[in-house]
């Protein structure tokens, strides 16, 4: 892990020009490629260049033709994108009775029974604790399956309530659930030494959290599925493990999104309403850079889709209301010409960023990952399910070998 660590720490300190920015605000600007990008990298600037509108919207829905066109114009990374693969998990499941799949849409109860059977193939304790459970299904899986007992930890008291009715209902007579903060002082209570410790994807601190309280409890194993890297209240990341904090590489919040940005793949309508509502927002922020004199960009609230059919001037108008902003009359379809240029050009940027999103998950995967081996946990990294029946399917799997 140190090794594979070490590779992508330097893959992308040495390439952060490449991945470092947001493309929606980066397109606010210019129409042009980053000027760092043009003087290290003058060919792939020539391939950007070329691409026509389909071009690109093709090489973003087919992520492998577009590393293989790339790789020549980036050293590394095709090291980077082979370190950043996983093994597929497998183990031996058992058929959950139909009662248990009430509630729970499809690829969800996917997500739980696989990585309730991957938590199982490797328990070492008799007790399981279900950290921000919700209401509870992960913890009522591995309850069926075991019959150990179950602590479900909760933030919100009324998916407790009804988890603790459903859990009733299923006849799960083991399984309690605490009411908590878990980033609160007084949570260590929750914890005892026999705990087999599950997460299916916690955000952010409360992941973190659960590893850093893992350790200091000595808990036998952790089963966590991480999600959500930037929702911490701290303005950059925090590395866990010694390695990573020895990393010259900084992450503040934007730049820990990067990992959750998705290839839009809900079909034309979506990619539609999503191609007008960036085009609109870029042209009306041009709109009032030019109009009115505006400096900086302006954030508006979120539109009903539907509203998007209303055209460009209606949208401005609206937004122009929600923020009380005085419009004067201009010529909207300029406008509109603007923005849908600078959403080609964002995403042109976009097709270069997206290629750094797996070396950035897997660095952060194997920060959380190493801070457990540092612990004396033997620790196995793998994907608990398909991609498309969720993209954050990476699994941490750490046990503590027995004294």
């Amino acid at each position: 892990m140190r090794s594979t660590f070490l590779t992508l720490d330097h893959f992308l300190i040495q390439h952060q020009a490449f991945w470092r920015f947001e493309p929606f605000f980066a397109s606010l600007e210019a129409t042009t490629l980053p000027t760092t990008w043009q003087t290290h990298a003058p060919e792939l600037c020539n391939w950007l260049n070329s691409l026509t509108d389909q071009q690109v919207e093709e090489y973003l829905q087919q992520p492998e033709m577009l590393v293989a066109v790339l790789a020549p114009f980036i050293s590394g990374l095709s090291e980077a994108l082979r370190l950043g693969q996983l093994p597929r998990l497998e183990a031996d499941s058992n058929p959950l009775p139909a009662a248990f799949h009430v509630g729970i849409p499809g690829r969800k109860l996917q997500q739980i029974e696989s990585m309730g059977t991957q938590a199982i193939s490797i328990n070492n304790s008799d007790e399981w604790l279900e950290w921000c459970s919700g209401k509870g299904f992960l913890g009522r899986v591995l309850s069926h399956h075991t019959q150990h007992p179950v602590t479900s930890v909760e933030y919100q008291q009324a998916l407790c309530e009804s988890g603790a009715a459903q859990s009733l209902a299923l006849g799960i007579n083991n399984q309690r659930f605490i009411q908590a903060d878990v980033l609160q002082e007084g949570i260590d209570e929750v914890f005892h030494s026999r705990q087999h410790a599950v997460a299916l994807h916690a955000c952010g601190d409360l992941h973190q959290t659960l590893i850093k309280k893992a350790v200091a409890h000595q808990l036998p194993a952790v089963s966590l599925s991480p999600c959500c890297y930037h929702l911490t209240a701290n303005s950059e990341y925090q590395p866990l493990s010694k390695v990573a904090q020895q990393s010259s590489l900084r992450l503040n919040r934007a730049e820990l999104r990067i990992p959750l940005q998705q290839t839009v793949t809900g079909g034309e309508r979506v990619k539609r309403h999503r191609q007008l509502e960036m085009s609109y927002r870029l042209g009306f922020d041009l709109l009032l850079r030019q109009q009115l004199g505006h400096e900086e960009y302006t954030p508006i609230p979120s539109i009903k889709k539907s509203a998007l059919g209303q055209g460009f001037e209606q949208f401005c108008r609206w937004a122009a209301d929600s923020k009380q902003i005085a419009l004067l009359e201009c010529d909207f379809a300029y406008y509109y010409a603007l923005g849908l240029e600078r959403f080609w050009h964002m995403e042109k940027l976009s097709l270069v960023q997206s290629l750094f999103k797996r070396p950035l998950e897997i660095w952060l995967v194997l920060d959380k990952s190493q801070f457990l081996a540092e612990a004396g946990y033997k620790v196995k990294l793998g994907e608990f399910c398909a991609r498309n029946i969720t993209p954050r399917n990476v699994l941490i799997q750490a046990t503590k070998p027995a004294e």
